[in-house]
């Protein structure tokens, strides 16, 4: 005769109360649950870049009608919905704010260098704030590895995203475009820490195109960007051995705190044909690491960015 389901739960109850510590399991979650979090958190990111290109599909797919409706082509639409998506989000989850956009020429081609954090959230965010508010969109290097990724075609076509040779920024500046590069790259995004020290080795790519395209450059940086992600410093010499071999960011990021983002927008420097590459890079370092100096706590703390957002919130609701 099969069981009742009273005789059923009776079983299950039995079951847990013998083989599994209802307490010690409880405990264990609530221990461990900040870890989950922290770990899981990036993935928001990772699932807001495949939204991206979910709409950027959907604008490809209909683009006959949606430039009916806006007039444009569906590119040009379809930036903006993605730009007016990220900047929504950047402003719920950090109250993410640009300092000094008054610095940045009009109509004139620009060279964006930036200290790269774990997650470079604050170019997104910094790319669709100057695109919404001044309507002009900022070309950006990547690593080569995310063109690799699925999805990462269509996202680096509309919104202008380039391995970037010397010879492609240098075209693009030419053209009259603006153009954002971090001379740290990955490495930097990988092994950088709290004290913020830039990481560009004998990196002076960025100064050969700016020289070479003639155009001033502008530095610029984001308050507590490494508060919001970091990168984990254990094993630091088995990744550090990993990104030698692979050249492939293996090192494991957590965060995806609230904390307060604030970039700060440098002043230009002028092109200098007097300059050499290497001296153009010294100058361009020291302009970046005293918007470092001048704007970042030393060293970073989660804690103390966190409490920077919630008195920004009570600020704006006062």
């Amino acid at each position: 005769m099969f069981p009742t389901m009273f005789n059923l739960r009776t079983i299950l109850e039995n079951t847990i109360v013998e083989y599994i510590d209802v307490d010690f399991t409880l405990w264990l979650s609530w221990l461990l649950m900040p870890l989950l979090i922290t770990f899981l958190l990036p993935l928001v990111i990772v699932v807001l870049l495949y939204l991206t290109a979910l709409i950027l599909y959907v604008y490809k797919l209909h683009r006959a009608r949606l430039r009916n409706a806006y007039g444009t082509d569906w590119r040009n639409a379809a930036r903006n919905v993605v730009a007016a998506v990220w900047d929504a989000h950047g402003w719920i989850w950090y109250g993410y704010e640009v300092v000094g956009l008054e610095n940045i020429p009009k109509d004139k081609p620009v060279l964006f260098v930036y200290y790269h954090g774990a997650i470079p959230i604050d170019l997104y965010y910094f790319i669709a704030k100057v695109l919404l508010l001044n309507s002009r969109l900022i070309h950006s290097v990547a690593d080569r590895f995310l063109f690799k990724c699925p999805g990462w075609s269509i996202i680096s076509d509309v919104l202008k995203v380039i391995p970037g040779t010397i010879q492609t920024c240098s075209n693009i500046l030419k053209e009259g475009n603006m153009l954002a590069i971090s001379p740290g790259g990955v490495y930097e995004a990988q092994f950088g820490d709290s004290y913020y020290q830039l990481m560009w080795k004998k990196r002076v790519g960025f100064a050969k195109v700016a020289l070479d395209a003639k155009v001033c450059i502008i530095p610029f940086f984001t308050r507590n960007v490494r508060e919001a992600f970091r990168s984990a410093s254990w094993g630091r010499r088995m990744w550090l051995r990993i990104y030698a071999a692979t050249r492939f960011p293996f090192v494991p990021i957590y965060g995806g705190f609230p904390v307060k983002l604030t970039t700060y927008v440098g002043k230009p420097i002028p092109y200098d044909n007097c300059l050499t590459p290497d001296e153009l890079q010294l100058k361009v370092a020291d302009a970046l690491n005293d918007l470092i100096k001048e704007h970042q706590r030393i060293p970073g703390s989660i804690s103390l960015a966190l409490l920077e957002r919630i008195c920004d919130i009570d600020k704006k609701k006062s």
